[in-house]
């Protein structure tokens, strides 16, 4: 009888779509997103980090340096905003200006050369002076600080190897008590054919060569976005998650529909004076109170356990939780009006609503991402949505700044719901 167990089994696996997609389609589909996100395919690379650079020094050692910056791989340096289409060309970034560039988070930080770099920019020994780098930064991004103080230290060693060479030899001197005539000669001509390799060979100047973070120059990094929060991530926290469980709860609520179609209780309703539109605007303002309701208990209790100022943002908040509420509930409605049955609708809505999750920024930041997913990761209400709510718990902006995410979110599940409709003609009667 074993056998025949088994070919029973297989035959009601594959009568049973949501099994079958269970089993099948959605280990694959989170194997496929986690291997582009993390480089399963040989060679790739971490996606380059977005720095603004501002020279407050102007000299020939720093634009040297700006310079070196740009081209090194693993930045993607910058000292003006992007230049719009059919604007005068921008001017380049003040330190004030770099700072609310990374308030608003244009780039995860920004470097500020010091003034002074050129007279003295590198220094060796316990006791010398070192230029003092400015790198403001978002800790919202905990990655970029650190990569960028240990690329800046890369640079320097790379791309300023004669100005390098003149420090040692001021230090060698100091500690060798002087040098004589002859000896002086020789420094000097071995100096100035360094200075003739550096200028000839500076564009070469992105090597592999490692640097050591407490070298030659010192960097001072000042949280500009995340210093005045008790506890800066509990807010990106509610919000991912929040929407990947607020999708699932909208699409078990949608799937309402299936169970009084299946039941003979929708051929009732719509027998009276109910009209499908009608029963399918009800059953969505219900989700969308329903949705609201739980994204508000979650971040309530995120300000009760772990000190999230909630009513501080009070009306961020509304915006931000109605509208995603809005787009879920239309989500599940286009779900129940598509699927043909109950069980296939909780196969298909668990497929979506886990890829969402995982390309829209409700399992890991999408920052980490490369390029290509975090546009990808564009076409989910996760990344909207969790844009949002970081305006406006993370950012501090005004409501006003939420007009693209509350577009998005509403122009979307405005579509949804009247694809649903059109979907839901199929239960009406002649």
């Amino acid at each position: 009888m074993i056998p025949a167990i088994v070919r029973t089994g297989f035959t009601g696996l594959r009568r049973d779509r949501g099994a079958l997609i269970l089993s099948f389609i959605l280990p694959v589909a989170f194997f496929s997103i986690f291997a582009i996100v993390f480089g399963g395919q040989r060679g790739n690379r971490t996606p380059p980090i977005s720095v603004i650079i501002v020279d407050q020094d102007h000299s020939a050692a720093s634009e040297r340096l700006v310079k070196a910056l740009q081209r090194e791989s693993a930045l993607n340096a910058f000292t003006h905003p992007e230049q719009k289409k059919g604007a005068p060309a921008p001017v380049d970034y003040t330190s004030s200006g770099a700072e609310n560039a990374v308030k608003q988070g244009v780039a995860p930080a920004a470097l500020i050369i010091p003034q002074g770099f050129g007279a003295n920019p590198v220094a060796f020994g316990p006791g010398a002076e070192r230029p003092v780098f400015q790198l403001l930064h978002d800790s919202s991004d905990p990655i970029a600080p650190q990569m960028i103080a240990g690329l800046l230290q890369k640079v320097v060693m790379t791309s300023m190897g004669d100005l390098m060479a003149d420090a040692g030899a001021r230090e060698f001197e100091a500690i060798a008590g002087g040098l004589t005539t002859r000896q002086r000669q020789m420094l000097d001509s071995s100096l100035a054919q360094i200075h003739g390799y550096a200028q000839r060979d500076d564009a070469a100047s992105s090597s592999s060569s490692s640097a050591n973070a407490g070298g030659m120059v010192s960097v001072r990094q000042r949280d500009v976005v995340g210093e005045k929060k008790t506890n800066p991530m509990i807010a990106f926290e509610a919000a991912g998650v929040g929407v990947m469980f607020l999708l699932f709860t909208a699409s078990a609520a949608g799937g309402s529909l299936l169970d009084e179609a299946e039941n003979g209780t929708l051929d009732r309703i719509l027998s009276s004076r109910v009209s499908m539109t009608s029963l399918l605007a009800g059953k969505m303002a219900y989700c969308i109170l329903l949705a609201f309701g739980e994204l508000s208990v979650m971040f309530l209790w995120a300000w009760a356990v772990f000190h999230l100022d909630l009513f501080g943002h009070l009306s961020g908040f509304v915006v931000m939780g109605l509208s995603t509420a809005f787009a879920v509930a239309s989500f599940g409605m286009l779900l129940a009006s598509v699927a043909g049955t109950r069980a296939q609708q909780a196969g298909i809505s668990t497929l979506l609503i886990l890829t969402m999750s995982a390309i829209g920024g409700s399992m890991f930041p999408r920052f980490l991402m490369p390029e290509m997913m975090r546009k990808i990761g564009l076409l989910t209400f996760n990344a909207w949505a969790i844009d949002g709510f970081t305006k406006v718990f993370w950012r501090d902006e005004p409501v006003v700044n939420l007009m693209p995410q509350v577009a998005v979110l509403l122009g979307s599940g405005v579509v949804l719901f009247v694809v649903a409709r059109r979907f839901a003609k199929r239960w009406e009667y002649d």
